[in-house]
């Protein structure tokens, strides 16, 4: 469904699917050579966005600190126990420019890519950092002022937050790239938005990524903003994003704009031009296993929840079939994907890989796929095809007790999909480990006098219900923990009797 309300995005590790390329061509794969046949899958499966993750030119500084740091090489062993030195290929997010790796090809090679990408009706999303860049960014040297500068007492009191460089101008201390809560990333360097020129500047490299591709996804988008850089760098800068946003689409109508933002920002960040946020609490609620915080999670406005990207795992994220059981990675996808807002999903997913890939890394584990998860993406991915999940109206929808005294009412989390045009959708997911009961109040009118058949899409299983019954009472639910179910609402036509 092109061109939807609520998009899906596919989220490709792009060094690593090269380097597996590489292997079974048998020399260096380029994004030329990315199949044909695989962008027809990706848009065959109802995708209308795809994210290429670190495609952008980095520098051997930064990869010489991923291959000096213990605790990274140890996450690394972890992923590929048979890992070397050629396996770490530096972290996408120290960039030291914003055109393409010259291993992946080249600016031509993403051109291309990117026009097999549109004639197929994909749009291509790329990475923003605009919180740092690499150690040996140019602009250490030429433009050192567009960076945090720290002293020689910052450096020996907080040695993992600064670093010492050399420029044209001599030696200096900068500080690195971090945010309030953790330690400096030793492979960047701070840009400084408290200096006019660096938000000059950093325009100007947004609207050199917008020339290359149709969206960019924006790294930590929230570090930039005044009360946070304040509390960070004790310097408040002007709102960058504002203008920012409105200049790049002053030049490229439509271009669309992905934060990765957390601690409640998310609406900020929506009122300064981003048209989609990540949605971490819901996320972390799934994880937590609570079904009245997820409801209530549910619960927000609309205009706010439809500008959310729902995810159950991305490059930063452990994998979902590692940290959940798979019934109730299936319940948690359900409520994720079907819920309202961009449906964000990260390669790997849908065959129930297990180990996360570090964006450090540019080769990946061989795993085979979950042949049962894989068929439940499939069977997802086909309800997500249908438009009324696209174009329709969501609803969040009441549950009443299944008899007094019985609690099991609380664990459902149930809503609605509908249109002038297509049948209407039920979602009903009891999220918890009892078996549960309640009556669902349905949102339907004029249902007396008539006969509905419920087919489940996810199990093929149907029911037959009687208007009267669901207008007095709503629909009567009894099912197992974790159990999902996606329900087609059509009615069932009386054929007129033969004399």
């Amino acid at each position: 469904m092109k061109n939807s309300r609520y998009p899906l995005l596919y989220q490709i590790n792009t060094r690593v699917w090269l380097t597996e390329l590489s292997s079974r061509l048998r020399r260096p794969a380029t994004l030329d050579d990315v199949p044909d046949s695989e962008l027809d899958k990706i848009r065959d499966q109802g995708f209308e966005w795809v994210w290429f993750l670190s495609v952008w030119q980095t520098g051997q500084a930064g990869r010489a600190v991923s291959l000096s740091q213990a605790d990274w090489r140890r996450d690394f062993a972890g992923t590929l126990p048979d890992l070397k030195d050629d396996d770490i290929g530096g972290s996408g997010f120290a960039i030291t420019s914003y055109t393409v790796h010259e291993k992946l090809g080249g600016k031509e090679a993403l051109k291309r890519l990117r026009e097999r990408l549109n004639q197929r009706g994909l749009k291509l999303m790329l990475d923003f950092v605009p919180n740092h860049m690499a150690l040996d960014h140019p602009w250490v040297s030429d433009h050192p002022e567009y960076f945090v500068q720290g002293t020689d007492l910052e450096l020996q009191l907080a040695p993992q937050n600064y670093t010492r460089l050399k420029t044209k101008a001599g030696s200096m201390v900068f500080a690195h790239g971090r945010d309030p809560y953790f330690p400096g990333w030793p492979d960047t360097l701070q840009l400084n938005y408290a200096n006019p020129d660096t938000h000059k500047a950093m325009q100007g490299e947004l609207m050199i990524i917008a020339d290359q591709c149709d969206g960019v996804r924006c790294d930590m988008a929230m570090l930039i903003l005044p009360d946070v850089f304040e509390r960070t760098w004790a310097h408040r800068p002007q709102p960058f994003w504002p203008e920012a946003t409105s200049r790049v689409r002053g030049k490229y109508p439509g271009f669309l704009f992905m934060a990765e933002v957390y601690w409640d920002l998310e609406w900020t960040l929506q009122h300064q031009g981003f048209d989609y946020t990540y949605d971490k609490r819901l996320y972390d609620r799934l994880r937590d296993g609570r079904p009245a915080a997820v409801r209530d999670h549910l619960k927000a406005a609309s205009e706010y929840q439809e500008r959310m990207a729902r995810f159950l795992e991305n490059h930063d994220e452990p994998r979902a079939a590692a940290i959940f059981s798979k019934e109730v990675h299936k319940a948690a996808a359900i409520i994720t994907f079907l819920s309202t807002g961009l449906r964000f999903f990260h390669q790997g997913q849908f065959e129930g890989h297990t180990k996360r890939i570090s964006p450090h890394l540019i080769r990946g584990p061989v795993i085979s796929a979950d042949k049962d998860i894989q068929e439940f993406y499939q069977r997802l991915l086909e309800v997500l095809r249908n438009p009324v999940v696209h174009q329709g109206q969501w609803q969040l929808l009441q549950c009443d007790a299944g008899w007094e005294g019985n609690w099991t009412w609380e664990c459902f989390i149930c809503f609605s999909w509908q249109n002038e045009k297509d049948e209407p959708l039920l979602v009903a997911v009891n999220y918890s480990s009892n078996q549960s009961q309640c009556y669902l109040r349905l949102p339907f009118k004029n249902l007396k006098n008539r006969s509905f058949r419920l087919s489940d899409k996810l199990s093929d299983i149907a029911y037959d219900r009687e208007g009267a019954q669901l207008t007095e009472h709503g629909l009567f639910l009894d099912m197992a923990p974790w159990q999902a179910q996606v329900f087609s609402f059509s009615e069932i036509k009386q054929t007129a009797s033969v004399r």
